[in-house]
Order: C-alpha cells, then sequence, then structure tokens
C-alpha cells in the first residue's frame, strides 16, 4: 500500500504519510506541528472540503451546536475516541449553529449527527448522543469494514 494522504489540522497541508510511519508522530511538511495530537478537530465551511476531500484517513463529523444538552453529553465521549483513534481516522467537529450553509448542505435534521466520510463520500451516519461503549463500537465497526473492502 502506498503512502497515505493526511491533510494537517494545523494549516491544512496535505501530506503524504507511509502507513506503517502513522504511530511515529509524523509532522506536517509545511507547518512542521504534529498531524495527529488526539484532539477533535474544529472546522469552518472553508477547511471543511479539504479535509473531507483530501483525506485518505476516514473522517468522522460531530454536527452539533452549543445549545444542544445531548451534544454537550456526548462531548466528553467524542474527545475520548479523537484520541483513541487518533491515526485511524479524524474526528472533527462542526458547529452548526456558526456553520448553517453546512448543515443544509449535508441534511442535518436533529443534532447530534455523526457523519463518516471516507475519499470524499459519505459512507454512514447516526442521529442522537451515544454512549463512549457505543461510539467506539460503532467506530470499530466502520474501521473493520473499511479494512475489509481494502483486503
Amino acid at each position: 500500500m502506498g503512502a497515505l494522504h493526511v491533510v494537517c489540522p494545523h494549516c491544512d497541508g496535505v501530506n503524504r504519510v507511509p502507513p506503517e510511519r502513522l504511530h511515529d508522530r509524523p509532522k506536517c511538511g509545511v507547518c512542521h506541528r504534529p498531524l495527529f495530537d488526539g484532539k477533535p478537530l474544529e472546522l469552518d465551511a472553508a477547511r471543511f472540503p479539504q479535509h473531507i476531500a483530501k483525506n485518505d484517513l476516514p473522517v468522522l463529523v460531530d454536527f452539533w451546536a452549543p445549545w444542544c444538552g445531548p451534544c454537550r453529553t456526548m462531548a466528553p465521549a467524542f474527545a475520548q475516541a479523537a484520541t483513541r483513534f487518533a491515526t485511524q481516522l479524524r474526528l472533527v467537529k462542526v458547529d452548526t449553529q456558526a456553520q448553517p450553509t453546512l448543515a443544509a448542505q449535508y441534511a442535518i435534521r436533529s443534532i447530534p449527527t455523526l457523519v463518516l466520510f471516507r475519499r470524499g463520500r459519505e459512507v454512514d451516519r447516526v442521529s442522537g448522543a451515544l454512549p463512549p461503549a457505543q461510539l467506539d463500537a460503532w467506530i470499530r465497526e466502520h474501521l473493520m469494514e473499511a479494512v475489509r473492502r481494502e483486503a
């Protein structure tokens, strides 16, 4: 398997990283900051397309809003998942109140809604707050499915 394209969470530069080097704390070739920091990435409409279309890693987007109780309840589990799955997929947050065009573009009808993208295409979504164990199970299921498809 060739190098993976990984979009930098800091400068949005696209980096080529061999899969066997993902766990070696790779740094961006443009800004020299870490490509994986174990935190969900906050995106706006300007940065969103680059991360969805240019990442070879799956991207899991949490569409949420600050006034949403279930969104705030799920936020710690999502942040913990970003740490556990840091080199396997990119976890992203989009504030639907601040980014209504993105919410409309992806037909977000309720929040929180998680949307999983792979190579620029939506592959699944789930609405409603997921407890930590269920969130991890959902992520693992989709990661294993992606591995089976590539085999």
